[in-house]
């Protein structure tokens, strides 16, 4: 066990060189100067070459890299050009409302999903299944923000009773906290939910066919522990991969969702970012959101051994 965590740790390294590589030449090889595009159009020669000497784009990219990875090594992701302020200390700000929200996510479209996916494969074929996989297949096709600018007008502009936008911390007012999560929650949990549904419904059906679960109710077991104790059980692993693999899919959902809700979290951080080209806090920005991909998936795969006693590292 150790020995494998150990060896995925270390796969993990050649990964992360990479991204780095990347987010890396992301400022170096975009079109035109970058020291021109940020100083703006009415910047003169002297402030273009302030902003290049404060990138460090007046040296060699061999040098260029290396310093970079040193200060990355030391915890340093560099300074806010527009902020003035280390990239480190803006993400740190806005992680409790990113985190809130992905964790908020996360667990409203598992508790749906995998109970309706179930629910699905054991009446498939009839009307409930068929209702089911539609709604999913429209929650996974509509776009976040028409599904969060839907809820909005509905309720809270029509029925006012959850907020329009923002983010009130949990230390502050615990009730508020939930209230302002339940709508960015829902819009981007809806997609989510979609794409586990469908995902457990085809596992279940293929674990339903298998010879233990006839023989299971041969022996006279009741269906709930037949549904969920042997056909979950055993299907659980293309579920949580299919959660794993779908951080993906929140991250990016994350930003939008974000934006429509004014929640000043990470995925706003980094829209801020784009717009104002603030190379350091989008090279930062990707580099934690690539770490955590990582650690995410290193975490789901230690957990088949115990979803499936057979996998053995």
């Amino acid at each position: 066990m150790w020995y494998y965590v150990t060896k995925r740790i270390l796969a993990t390294l050649p990964v992360m060189g990479v991204v780095a590589v990347i987010v890396f030449l992301l400022l170096r090889l975009s079109p035109g100067d970058p020291a021109a595009i940020i100083a703006g159009d009415d910047a003169t020669s002297e402030d273009i070459a302030k902003i290049r000497e404060h990138l460090g784009l007046d040296r060699p990219l061999l040098t260029q890299f290396v310093r970079w990875i040193g200060q990355l090594a030391t915890g340093d992701f560099g300074n806010s050009i527009y902020l003035e302020r280390p990239v480190l200390g803006l993400i740190m700000e806005r992680v409790e409302p990113t985190l809130a929200l992905s964790v908020t996510t996360i667990i409203f479209a598992v508790v749906l999903a995998v109970p309706i996916g179930v629910l699905a494969a054991w009446r498939a074929g009839t009307w409930i299944d068929q209702a089911i996989m539609a709604l999913s297949v429209l929650a996974f096709s509509v776009p976040v923000f028409l599904i969060g600018y839907g809820l909005v007008i509905g309720f809270s502009l029509t029925l006012e009773l959850l907020p329009v936008q923002g983010f009130v911390s949990l230390s502050e007012d615990p009730v508020a906290f939930f209230r302002h999560l339940v709508l960015p929650t829902v819009a981007l949990g809806l997609v989510y939910t979609a794409l586990i549904a469908r995902i457990t419904r085809a596992t279940m059906l293929e674990t339903l066919n298998e010879d233990f679960i006839r023989t299971a109710r041969a022996k006279g077991l009741g269906e709930p522990r037949v549904l969920i104790l042997h056909s979950l059980k055993n299907a659980s692993v293309p579920i949580v991969t299919t959660i794993g693999t779908g951080i993906a899919l929140l991250i990016g959902g994350v930003v939008v969702t974000e934006s429509v809700f004014a929640v000043p979290g990470i995925g706003r951080l980094t829209i801020d970012a784009v717009m104002q080209r603030d190379y350091p806090v989008i090279q930062g920005v990707i580099l934690v959101v690539a770490g955590v991909y990582v650690l995410v998936n290193l975490l789901i795969d230690l957990t088949y051994s115990l979803l499936d006693p057979r996998i053995r590292y």
